[in-house]
């Protein structure tokens, strides 16, 4: 693959996005991450600077910071990608990582058919939804399949690999080969609902929500139970408000609704938080309270 071919488009500039499009400039790739939220579009270049100073004093960037931000372009909307003509193209990939919701991928990636070639690949980061559903209606949906990026992006190796019925052989082939230039481990999965990482991620957190709201234990001692008692890095709650309470909320309705088992059944307490607009981290409060 030349230089020139090495092109992708990361459409939201998001925590995921922005991660995204830092790991693919960090190993040599041009990209054009765009988002229609100036504020976000901001913020994620702030994000990739930021994130990749701290690596630098780390000695784990294979670069300089300003050689990788050099490779990035900022879009402030998704019709620019096309009239822009300081940008490499055509895109090799294109990677969407917006909002967890079916309805808002399927039109996006509809309208990115009618844009990029029929060989450009195009990859969602979502974490749940069903890469079958998004290719469905798109001209050769041999070419759609899932990268799962896991949280956060610069940091943590694993890519879930999610092909459909319809992706092809070669596709898949490409993105694993993809996955692992950027130093990756790229794993198979198929298409079902929450694949297997939020297919058993999931369940644990709706439990521990379920033990806080039949007051089993404090939200407090059950994230301690856990990171004490069964080595986990973060507990489920506090790992709740990372992921976001609605993206956790939306997951789960997914399950319990694409496997049809009532073990999959959110918590009312969730649902409650999520009418609130108690959604975490981003929202300042979660399961707990946190500063601007």
């Amino acid at each position: 693959m030349s230089q020139s071919e090495k092109a992708v488009l990361v459409v939201g500039a998001g925590q995921m996005g922005s991660g995204i499009a830092q790991v693919f400039a960090t190993y040599g790739w041009l990209v054009q991450l765009v988002d229609s939220d100036a504020r976000q579009l901001e913020r994620g270049k702030k994000r990739i600077e930021e994130s990749l100073q701290k690596l630098h004093t780390k000695g784990l960037l294979p670069d300089t910071p300003s050689l990788i931000m050099s490779r990035l372009v900022f879009t402030p909307s998704l019709d620019a990608v096309w009239t822009d003509r300081t940008f490499w193209k055509p895109f090799t990939l294109v990677i969407e990582a917006i909002i967890e919701n079916q309805a808002a991928k399927r039109a996006l990636f509809a309208e990115l058919a009618q844009k990029v070639s029929s060989e450009t690949i195009l990859a969602s980061n979502t974490s749940s939804i069903s890469i079958t559903e998004l290719a469905r209606e798109v001209p050769h949906p041999e070419r759609v399949i899932g990268m799962h990026f896991m949280n956060p992006v610069p940091l943590m190796p694993l890519v879930e690999v999610i092909a459909s019925p319809l992706t092809s052989q070669d596709v898949r082939t490409q993105v694993m080969r993809i996955a692992e230039a950027l130093q990756k481990t790229p794993v198979p999965v198929n298409d079902f609902p929450g694949f297997v990482s939020n297919r058993v991620l999931m369940p644990m957190i709706n439990e521990a929500i379920y033990a806080v709201y039949e007051g089993v234990a404090t939200v407090e001692a059950v994230d301690q139970i856990m990171t004490l008692g069964m080595r986990h890095p973060m507990g489920p709650l506090k790992l709740a408000d990372f992921i976001g309470l609605d993206t956790c909320l939306y997951i789960m309705n997914v399950l319990y609704e694409g496997l049809g088992d009532p073990k999959y059944r959110p918590c009312p307490l969730l649902k409650q938080y999520v009418a609130a607009g108690w959604l975490g981290v981003k929202s300042g409060r979660g399961f707990y309270t946190y500063d601007s």
